[in-house]
């Protein structure tokens, strides 16, 4: 056989991609999304956490505790909520925001979102990127993707309501908008 069959050659896709897309005890979920405004007016905006309950539906609010510290109230499956304190590890401004949760909260997490220009002069690339662990380990992961509660399915609805809150100001929903029977 082969000896090149027989390597296996390590993967440089991003983590979120891979098979195996566990970092440590940490499960990485994320997408990318392009929007068409100006990058400092994305970065501005999502570097007010104050601002992402207006996109995000999981997070039920966030409060600032200091210039890098927040806490965030954040909506469970079945009905629970979880409190986690954050802090601001990493900071580039207009490119970089990365995050991850302080000792004592309740889960462990931490993510990092980046900007960059597209090609062409198209708008922004936004990449979120949330390591997080699983409540009750990989079971506790699949059954919330069974309920659409998954925070890989979330990131990618929440980087859409992202996309239409920046490029319309405001969020579509089914809720809104009424079947009037019209084809």
């Amino acid at each position: 056989m082969d000896d090149m069959n027989q390597q296996h050659a390590e993967d440089d896709a991003p983590k979120r991609t891979q098979k195996d897309d566990k970092d440590g005890d940490l499960a990485i979920v994320g997408r990318s999304v392009l929007i068409n405004r100006p990058r400092n007016e994305l970065f501005a905006f999502w570097r007010d956490f104050t601002n992402l309950p207006t996109f995000m539906q999981a997070i039920e609010s966030i409060q600032m505790t200091g210039e890098r510290r927040s806490i965030w109230t954040i909506k469970a499956p079945a009905g629970q909520k979880v409190t986690l304190e954050t802090e601001v590890t990493d900071l580039v401004e207009n490119e970089v925001i990365g995050w991850r949760s302080v000792e004592g909260s309740q889960i462990k997490t931490e993510g990092r979102v980046t900007f960059a220009d597209a090609p062409a002069g198209r708008g922004t690339v936004v990449t979120a990127d949330i390591g997080y662990v699983p409540p009750g380990g990989d079971i506790g992961r699949l059954f919330a993707k069974l309920f659409a509660a998954e925070p890989n399915i979330q990131a990618r609805h929440e980087l859409k309501r992202f996309k239409m809150l920046m490029e319309t100001g405001e969020i579509a929903n089914a809720a809104s908008h009424k079947n009037t029977g019209e084809s």
